[in-house]
């Protein structure tokens, strides 16, 4: 879907920007995202219905915004709709997919202005031993990236990518080893069994980092830190490139906050990787 006669994502999202959500008026928000391009044309009715919360609830959350009600948010988001930029609409389907992620780069950067919150995540990260990566389903591909490039310079990555009574078992056996600390990927259509890690996270006594689609992700309840990267959804499945640049940037700020120990990791896994002969190049 092209972003001309439509809210943006990024746009709604500003309006939620600074304000302390409850936990459902963030379901609110986040269906509100989710259904950008139909939101300015939502009764209070429908968007309730959308995302599961009684129609008070949806008039509460517009007040909360400083709005007499939900008739004054929609006129809010129907001037959104009418400002929207059709910049995104230029080219065939696969090419506005394409620059749709563009876009999502580069609100990613924007994001990444505020260098020294990711380097306290790096810090946070680094300081976990073991440090447990959690994706499932959809996320479990990223996880496992993340966690493969990691392990290079983190003494004990341990990618928790499958569900089941044994997730929690390995929760608890990171904290008992000492982890600190969960990475969370955690993508549409938010499984509900990676909620529930993360809340068996947080009572493991671990600081969950989240790498989510939106700061108002479902995960947000559950994780001290959020780290948004949207998603791209205009092709039949999601496309994950700014998640995925996101994970690579986490993973620097993991390097960056104990460098001389990630030089000599990297040196010894390229000192065994020649003996080896692993790489062709």
């Amino acid at each position: 879907m092209n972003e001309s006669g439509a809210a943006a994502p990024d746009r709604l999202l500003d309006l939620f920007h600074g304000v302390r959500l409850t936990p459902t008026q963030r379901r609110i928000a986040h269906c509100l995202v989710r259904h950008a391009g139909a939101a300015a044309y939502l009764s209070a009715a429908e968007v309730a219905e959308l995302a599961g919360v009684s129609q008070p609830s949806v008039t509460r959350f517009a007040m909360a915004l400083g709005h007499d009600g939900y008739p004054a948010l929609r006129r809010r988001l129907r001037e959104l709709t009418v400002t929207g930029s059709a910049g995104s609409a230029v080219g065939n389907a696969l090419q506005r997919a394409v620059h749709a992620e563009r876009d999502n780069l580069d609100r990613l950067a924007a994001q990444l202005a505020d260098a020294g919150r990711v380097a306290e995540v790096g810090k946070l990260l680094a300081a976990s031993r073991p440090l447990p990566v959690l994706g499932l389903r959809a996320a479990a591909p990223l996880a496992a990236y993340f966690a493969y490039f990691a392990a290079k310079v983190h003494p004990d990555v341990r990618v928790l990518d499958d569900g089941g009574s044994m997730l929690v078992d390995r929760l608890d056996q990171a904290a008992a080893a000492g982890a600190t600390a969960l990475l969370a990927f955690v993508l549409p259509r938010y499984p509900r069994e990676t909620l529930d890690a993360l809340r068996e996270a947080r009572d493991a006594g671990l600081t969950v980092v989240a790498i989510t689609d939106s700061p108002v992700s479902p995960a947000a309840e559950h994780a001290e830190v959020v780290l948004p990267a949207a998603v791209g959804a205009d092709l039949v499945f999601d496309l994950h490139t700014a998640p995925m640049t996101l994970a690579m940037v986490v993973l620097q700020a993991i390097c960056d906050a104990a460098p001389a120990e990630t030089q000599n990791r990297l040196e010894a896994f390229e000192s065994s990787a020649a003996r080896r002969q692993l790489f062709l190049g």
